[in-house]
């Protein structure tokens, strides 16, 4: 390369702002717009992250303490009455619900418990799936933009490049230092996509992980509280029956 050439180089180069915001200000309008929606994703995803960490670590310290006050010996009834107005935790929700099922049933004036166990799990199960529900809620986010990321900064990436080389076909020009530019400019997309999808990647995997334990966690609880009140429909249908006779 003669000495022309390698001065044209060196000017071509130095025109070029290769700094994270020149390669924005510097690509196609196209995939300017991918990259604001992948930082806008990214953004999304870690507020979601921020929020689901505080409140699964708040669910499972409330857990703690209702479990807590519920096997310390206090009386069901005073419990329910504490709590029936509003719940505070999803365990506790739980608990008013098969509660609240029990009374009802208790207090017709029939007091028939035939296909009581069956309602009180039924009501149980359907608290848990509530509760499940409300903890799930937005992780799906997470996953659209684990999986979706990478793709659109993909996208991005190729509408630079074939806008690249256009540009080397109108300027006949085929150096480093005019090439080098716009691949750059591809690429930034595609690593825009990745540093949204990687987080929410990690963070979906973990966050479905709490979510299954606190599921288990309830279900637990719901096993241990529903063989409590089999245990009084017991007693009580036989004490009815032995009236009835």
């Amino acid at each position: 390369m003669n000495p022309a050439d390698v001065a044209q180089t060196a000017a071509a180069a130095a025109s070029h702002d290769v700094s994270l915001w020149g390669l924005f200000w510097a690509a196609h309008w196209v995939v300017k717009a991918v990259m604001l929606g992948l930082v806008s994703a990214s953004i999304w995803v870690w507020a979601i992250i921020v929020e689901k960490i505080i409140m699964f670590r708040r669910t499972r310290n409330q857990m703690d303490r209702f479990e807590q006050v519920f096997w310390s010996g206090q009386s069901l009834e005073e419990l329910y009455r504490t709590l029936a107005q509003r719940p505070t935790t999803a365990m506790a929700a739980l608990f008013v619900a098969a509660m609240r099922e029990w009374k009802r049933s208790h207090e017709t004036a029939s007091r028939s418990f035939a296909g009581l166990q069956q309602r009180i799990d039924r009501v149980m199960n359907v608290t848990i799936q509530r509760e499940v529900e409300r903890l799930e809620a937005r992780l799906m986010v997470l996953a659209t933009v684990a999986s979706a990321g990478p793709f659109i900064g993909l996208f991005g990436t190729v509408w630079g490049i074939m806008t690249a080389f256009q540009a080397i076909a109108v300027s006949k020009n085929t150096s480093l230092a005019v090439v080098a530019p716009g691949i750059a400019e591809a690429l930034f997309a595609t690593a825009i996509g990745l540093v949204a999808a990687i987080p929410a990647t990690i963070a979906y995997n973990k966050l479905a992980g709490e979510v299954n334990k606190i599921a288990n966690r309830l279900e637990g609880f719901a096993d241990e509280f529903a063989a409590i009140l089999s245990r009084q429909i017991d007693q009580q249908g036989g004490a009815h029956d032995q009236r009835a006779a």
